[in-house]
């Protein structure tokens, strides 16, 4: 029998909450009397007055590194790429670069990534842990009007008050905008506003506008922490890449399998669930709301979309953002927590309500 192998694939591809540097401690970094860093200090200024927002950023984007379009209506995304998303999200999502071992592109600029800046009067350098890089020049430069297509575009910035303004454009249409394969043209034009609210964060904005693919230019928002006393750690893709050769199935083989679980059991998962192994770089404690609607069970990581479950068991259930997600009872058959299922391990998440 052909073994079909769910979403669940992409957590193997990630970086583990526990990867970091070893611990050094940051020059100039204020701290509290217990010595940890004070992440409400004032933010550092640069010997001209510019903010200096050098450091190791953790983004948080939940919302939009899965789906940079989610804010957009329907009918404002031309139909081919629509349904080039479905299409993407059939195929597992196995074309996209992330899994392909290349540059994430536009995709990165709204992920939960880690980056490190490095702060100089001319130009601000961006380095990713996958050894992608990028360079914003702030030497007054303006963007080529023919710029040559690359994976991580072409940038420039310039200061508007204590707000970093940064111009990109030049990529390639090979990359994605996010995880579930929005496209774009070479006409993308991305701008993004960087402002340091205080010693351990930062508010972004990035602005798309692709007239080739979208109906308007949008914005979206994310934030960032620092994590100081620490560095990058690299992560080479092809050092711990899944064979695609093993990357079967497609989406729709989960409701394939889909077997029918009576009202009652689903009623019986309905709750609020508090994130106990703590995993990747999203926001923590993480919590999953699961509803039932229409005798189906839906499962809402706080901070995405709702989506429906398709049931391969009682107590198994497939379709959670490419994972899985099993409910665990004690002797008296009352559900205490529910397991996240990935490739590496599963994560445990413990009732609350």
């Amino acid at each position: 029998m052909k073994r079909v192998m769910f979403p669940i694939i992409f957590a193997a591809l990630a970086t583990p909450l526990t990867a970091q540097w070893l611990k050094y401690p940051t020059p100039g970094t204020p701290r509290n009397a217990d010595g940890k860093p004070s992440l409400a200090a004032p933010a550092p200024r640069t010997a001209d007055g510019k903010p200096d927002l050098s450091g190791i950023w953790q983004r948080s984007s939940l919302k939009y590194e899965r789906n940079v379009a989610a804010d957009l209506k329907p009918g404002e995304i031309q139909p081919w790429a629509e349904s080039l998303v479905r299409q993407r999200a059939e195929d597992l999502q196995k074309d996209s670069p992330g899994i392909q071992c290349l540059p994430w592109g536009p995709a990165d600029n709204t992920s939960a990534r880690r980056s490190k800046i490095i702060q100089n009067p001319g130009v601000i350098v961006m380095l990713n842990e996958d050894l992608t890089y990028r360079q914003i020049f702030l030497d007054g430069r303006r963007l080529e009007t023919d710029p040559f297509p690359s994976w991580m575009g072409h940038s420039v910035g310039r200061w508007e008050g204590d707000t970093l303004v940064v111009d990109s454009n030049g990529f390639n249409d090979l990359s994605w905008l996010d995880h579930d394969g929005h496209p774009h043209s070479e006409a993308l034009r991305i701008t993004e506003r960087y402002r340091r609210v205080d010693f351990g964060h930062m508010n972004i904005e990035v602005t798309l506008n692709d007239p080739q693919v979208y109906a308007h230019p949008w914005t979206v928002s994310l934030r960032a922490e620092l994590t100081p006393d620490g560095d990058l750690l690299e992560s080479v893709c092809n050092e711990s890449h899944t064979s695609l050769e093993h990357w079967v199935g497609k989406l729709s083989d989960e409701k394939s399998v889909e077997v029918k679980v009576s009202s009652e059991i689903l009623a019986k998962y309905v709750g609020t669930y508090e994130e106990q192994d703590f995993w990747g770089n999203r926001p923590h404690p993480a919590m999953i709301e699961i509803t039932v609607s229409d005798g189906a069970l839906f499962a809402e990581l706080k901070g995405r979309e709702k989506l429906r479950l398709a049931a391969q068991s009682d107590t198994n259930f497939a379709g959670f953002y490419g994972l899985g997600i099993q409910f665990v009872t004690d002797a008296r058959g009352t559900v205490t927590h529910l397991l996240e299922r990935r490739i590496s391990k599963d994560y445990r998440f413990r009732r609350v309500r």
